[in-house]
């Protein structure tokens, strides 16, 4: 099975992980076939987790504030901030155009 170009560009920029190599592009396709394998698997009748500890009593606690109002300080630690906001990096690869990506995969 074929991994399309707007397939491999979304799973980019999720993962923030480069597939651009031939290696990569394939292991990603091994992963696809592995995973498609999930499908023949017969689920009637089986109900879904909502945790894989479901036999056991799971307790909550009270959710107490002790401190507060240190939103300043806090955002001292940030390298970027807009508003009182932390600003993520992009990611950490450079991704590349998506012409780019469909010459490769044409060779792949």
């Amino acid at each position: 099975q074929k991994v399309t170009v707007e397939v491999l560009d979304h799973l980019e920029h999720l993962a923030l992980v480069d597939f651009r190599d031939a290696e990569g592009v394939e292991r990603l396709q091994k992963a696809i076939q592995f995973a498609d394998q999930l499908h023949e698997v017969n689920t009637d009748g089986v109900e879904p987790m909502d945790s894989v500890l479901e036999d056991r009593c799971l307790y909550l606690r009270e959710d107490d504030v002790t401190e507060g109002n240190c939103m300043n300080e806090l955002l001292k630690n940030a390298r970027d901030k807009v508003e009182e906001y932390f600003v993520a990096p992009p990611g950490n690869i450079p991704l590349p155009k998506l012409e780019e990506r469909e010459t490769f995969l044409q060779g792949s």
